[in-house]
């Protein structure tokens, strides 16, 4: 009854204390420690050793989930020969990710289909998985929550969020135009983060085009300006993926 006592309480205290390893998996660490003659500094250092590699693992997987990506994209789901040559020139250099220690920004611009977010994505995700913060969203919906705070009167907290984050994705820029305060509200936002943080922009337009969404020649020269500068820019013109498997569709149905 003793012993059954105690491992009672020994599972109660490590599910107070949120310790899953040891809740779990003591009688197998007991059990293996016997069998191998551990002393007691390894037997707590083995099981200190796999709480940690479980809250590592739960931390990465949290900074996946709170970074708002709207699907998991990987880099090695990337069919790299697939790439604009020019990604497929900068991505062994992007995969290392140094690019968020030296606070640099990356910009992919090209027509639909190329493989702007997926890239985007999984290089989101690697630096999730290795510790950073990621924050993704569209251009429009930034926009949209920039709003939504300053009519809650919250505005300053998320811009303090926003200039925090190791990576930030914005997706989308050039498919939805923007009016003069919009384009004020993002210029405003991402030069919080200008020479210090990481920002990863996807268009489809060329900077030249770029009044054609901020209508304002002075602050679309002043986000290229901010946006560009020490920054990777990947050209990522080429033929869409979804038109390449519906050409290849195609060409099966005929045989």
């Amino acid at each position: 009854m003793e012993n059954l006592n105690e491992k009672e309480r020994a599972f109660n205290y490590a599910k107070e204390l949120k310790l899953p390893v040891l809740r779990d998996e003591l009688e197998d660490f007991i059990s293996l420690a016997t069998e191998e003659d551990w002393s007691y500094r390894t037997f707590i250092c083995r099981l200190l050793s796999k709480e940690m590699d479980v809250r590592l693992e739960n931390r990465r997987r949290q900074r996946v989930r709170t970074a708002g990506f709207p699907e998991l994209k990987y880099l090695q789901e990337l069919q790299r020969e697939e790439l604009p040559k020019d990604a497929q020139t900068a991505l062994p250099c992007l995969e290392t990710l140094e690019f968020i220690n030296e606070g640099r920004n990356i910009v992919f611009c090209g027509n639909p289909g190329t493989g702007k977010t997926h890239l985007s994505i999984a290089l989101g995700i690697k630096a999730c998985l290795e510790g950073y913060t990621v924050f993704f969203t569209s251009v429009p919906h930034l926009l949209t929550q920039i709003r939504e705070c300053r009519s809650h009167k919250s505005l300053r907290q998320f811009e303090l969020r926003f200039q925090r984050y190791d990576m930030v994705i914005c997706d989308e820029f050039g498919y939805v135009s923007c009016d003069k305060e919009g384009g004020e509200l993002l210029f405003n936002h991402l030069s919080l983060r200008a020479g210090k943080k990481t920002t990863i922009i996807t268009t489809n337009l060329a900077f030249s085009r770029w009044g054609e969404i901020v209508k304002d020649k002075v602050l679309v020269a002043a986000m290229v300006d901010r946006l560009t500068h020490k920054a990777y820019l990947i050209n990522m013109n080429g033929q869409s993926y979804r038109v390449k498997e519906t050409q290849k569709m195609l060409k099966s149905n005929e045989k």
